[in-house]
């Protein structure tokens, strides 16, 4: 358990909101002195409850426009089966995330391609062509009013 306080848990939402702020205005931001926060943000980082920083992208201009998200349901619920099936979304570069959930189906896929064409090609050549598959279901996103994700 890490020692998320109420000035740790700022500094997360800032860094959240903005990874690339200075350490200077973040500070500022969260009331503590640079060297403070340069302490906290770096124990954070140490302890592995900030795990990385990222550029958040957009989709359609670096030709991924096409969003769906797709439920996958296994044959057999071994985990050698698990294994395969997770190993060969990790071969897939259009699979952007890969949860095993609970419910009627085992996994979710976050699939980002170019077009309905690419996906067609995404759904019948590589996650058709995987074994373990007994179920496939796609929800295309028509648009996003909120995504939070960095």
């Amino acid at each position: 358990m890490h020692d998320i306080d109420q000035i740790n848990r700022n500094i997360l939402r800032e860094l959240q909101t903005n990874g690339r702020i200075s350490n200077l205005e973040l500070a500022d931001k969260v009331g503590l002195s640079p060297s403070a926060c340069l302490r906290r943000v770096q124990e954070l980082e140490r302890t592995g409850v900030i795990k990385g920083y990222r550029a958040v992208l957009d989709r359609t201009a670096t030709g991924g426009g096409f969003l769906a998200y797709i439920t996958v349901g296994l044959s057999q619920h071994t985990k050698a089966d698990q294994v395969a099936f997770e190993k060969a979304m990790q071969r897939a570069p259009e699979v952007r995330e890969c949860h095993n959930v609970t419910g009627t189906v085992e996994y979710l896929l976050r699939v980002e391609v170019t077009d309905l064409a690419a996906y067609k090609h995404f759904h019948t050549e590589v996650l058709g062509t995987v074994p373990q598959v007994s179920a496939i279901t796609s929800y295309i996103v028509m648009g996003s009013p909120k995504d939070q994700r960095a």
